[in-house]
């Protein structure tokens, strides 16, 4: 528990942000999730693709419910999920990833499902939600907050049926980024340093796989894919 905080005073707090930041990056990742799957069945009648806004106030009433997202669909393939789950959850996919595991720290402390539905939290004064006349319960708050921007598009070329800003991927990763990057003790490689990093290193890996294979003599990509023109490659 020392990781969290030099002092007894201190952990508590610790403990409650690593928590809170491994929920919402869960939730973060299910919203994409959520609005990719929309957009990949928009052409289908409305029927079929009302299934897949599944984080709503009204299918996620409770943190257990939230939990069981979690625990017992998410992470359990089809084949190995019970009956009741299959009938509620059966289109969503399983996600064979670390992140729908529970962490260790949750494993010594609690989980979401353990948090009180009753809590309430005032909506911030710069909000993109509605002013409203009681503080709206917190899960509530937090999926209509989601909810607020587009998670579907991936450029403003495309058509949208709504008003919602837009979180494409790209924005995404640096949400994350902000968030991840306040974990007390840990730091993280900025988004245009790793963007710098991978281009330079694929463009000197293709140069080199191209001067072994077909000998072009280029130095830069421009220059490969100038010669790569002129030269019929077999």
């Amino acid at each position: 528990m020392s990781a969290y905080g030099v002092t007894h005073a201190e952990r508590p707090f610790g403990v409650a942000l690593e928590l809170c930041l491994t929920w919402v990056n869960r939730l973060l990742f299910l919203k994409l999730l959520e609005g990719q799957l929309r957009c990949y069945h928009a052409t289908n009648p409305e029927a079929l693709t009302r299934p897949f806004r599944f984080l709503t106030p009204e299918l996620l009433p409770t943190f257990g419910s939230v939990n069981r997202l979690f625990f017992d669909v998410l992470n359990t393939p089809p084949d190995q999920r019970s009956p009741a789950v299959q009938a509620q959850y059966g289109h969503l996919p399983y996600l064979n990833s670390s992140l729908y595991e529970p962490t260790e720290l949750e494993r010594h402390t609690l989980r979401i499902g353990s948090l009180a539905n009753e809590l309430t939290l005032p909506l911030h004064r710069k909000s993109v939600l509605p002013a409203q006349a009681a503080p709206p319960p917190t899960l509530a708050y937090l999926l209509r907050f989601l909810d607020a921007y587009d998670f579907a598009s991936e450029g403003n070329e495309q058509v949208q049926e709504t008003d919602k800003p837009l979180i494409s991927a790209a924005v995404l990763g640096l949400i994350f980024e902000k968030i991840n990057g306040y974990r007390d003790g840990s730091f993280y490689t900025p988004g245009f340093i790793t963007m710098y990093m991978a281009r330079h290193t694929l463009r000197r890996a293709v140069l080199q796989h191209f001067e072994r294979r077909y000998g072009f003599g280029a130095a830069t990509i421009p220059q490969l894919f100038s010669l790569a023109l002129t030269a019929p490659i077999y």
